[in-house]
């Protein structure tokens, strides 16, 4: 069988603007020295599927130079590989797309050329080590024409809308519905899933007389009785990242080995990132230095607990950093106290700052702030 990849780099940029101003969610730092999307190119490449098209927005600068030619994840290739998708790509269109639908039509020269048999879709905002050739199979086992792919979540009834899909036996589709109202366990896409090359071409070329704008409400719900839709179980750890609170929340969680063995190693599947020649860590004697990850390049002097800092961090003697996430070439000078602070890249604390926040509403410092 032959897979394709499609990769949407920006879909969820508006949930998370404190981080995504200037770079794509795909591009947001995660976890010391990755970016989210190191997550889904890394499932695809552990997959089989060496040709990957990113489809890209705006603010996408950072996210080419992350990526390059694809060459970290094996998809520097003469045939297939990377292929970074502009967003102007259709044949009558000049405006950028407002939908995943839009985003589709506009790529879809790339999708025509291609010769795959079935295609991969997925956003950024999913962290995970998932192999994908299991669904794929299951799939073509159930000649379906979409599988969608869920994780069994319980829902608090916030009003963050989620997709909820509904199945028989036979895991086929009997409802979808989208609602922030939901209460109980659900099965939640996570935006992810699997469909037929030429399915999908057929409606993308066929869109304006099947009146489809919306590849949710016109495609699966509206077409939960007319299509093949399948759904297949995610297990293992699985975050969403749809929020700064849940940014905040899955990032900490890495510091327990238990969970980061989960994503980082699971079945001996590696997650790969963009590789940089810096020098190892460096801890003084002045430092203390308890339960926290911490990237090559940096220096510390001072107090580092519970925390995540990225590469090159600068952290002064006296410095106390609690519950934090320091983004890469940040510094935080002598005596300033932070507590659940997310700082972005280059930033400055200045001498006996004191800022705080709390893990639902941690405290975001923007990049190249001095404080």
């Amino acid at each position: 069988m032959k897979v394709m990849g499609i990769v949407f780099s920006n879909i969820h940029d508006k949930q998370m603007p404190e981080l995504t101003t200037n770079r794509t969610l795909a591009s947001v730092p995660f976890g010391g020295r990755f970016r989210l999307i190191d997550f889904v190119l890394s499932n695809m490449v552990n997959s089989g599927i060496n040709k990957v098209g990113v489809i890209t927005k705006k603010n996408y600068q950072s996210l080419m130079d992350h990526v390059g030619s694809g060459k970290y994840w094996d998809l520097s290739r003469k045939n297939g590989g990377l292929i970074v998708l502009p967003p102007y790509g259709s044949d009558t269109g000049s405006s950028l797309y407002s939908s995943r639908f839009e985003a589709l039509v506009n790529i879809s020269q790339f999708i025509r050329r291609s010769d795959e048999d079935y295609v991969v879709m997925s956003d950024c905002d999913a962290v995970c080590n998932v192999d994908f050739s299991d669904a794929v199979q299951k799939h073509i086992d159930n000649h379906a024409d979409i599988t969608l792919l869920y994780r069994k979540t319980t829902l608090d009834g916030a009003k963050r809308k989620r997709t909820v899909i509904e199945t028989d036996k036979n895991r086929r589709a009997v409802a979808i519905n989208v609602s922030g109202k939901m209460l109980g366990e659900k099965n939640v896409l996570t935006n992810m899933m699997v469909i037929n090359r030429e399915f999908l071409l057929n409606l993308i070329e066929n869109a304006g007389e099947m009146d489809i704008n919306s590849f949710t409400q016109d495609v699966l719900i509206r077409g939960i009785n007319k299509y093949r839709i399948y759904g297949y179980e995610l297990n293992g750890y699985f975050a969403s990242i749809d929020s700064v609170a849940n940014y905040y929340k899955h990032s900490i969680e890495l510091l327990d080995k238990e969970k980061r063995d989960q994503l980082f190693y699971a079945g001996g599947a590696n997650i790969y990132t963009k590789v940089r020649d810096s020098a190892p860590c460096r801890i003084e004697d002045s430092a203390r230095v308890s339960n926290s990850l911490i990237a090559d390049g940096c220096i510390i002097e001072g107090e580092v607990t519970d925390s995540i800092l990225f590469r090159g961090v600068r952290v002064a003697k006296g410095t106390v950093i609690r519950k934090s996430i320091i983004f890469q070439d940040s510094v935080v000078c002598t005596g300033s106290r932070l507590n659940c602070v997310i700082a972005d890249k280059q930033v400055k604390i200045l001498e006996n700052r004191e800022l705080s926040g709390h893990p639902t509403h941690p405290y975001v410092i923007a990049k190249n702030t001095v404080i």
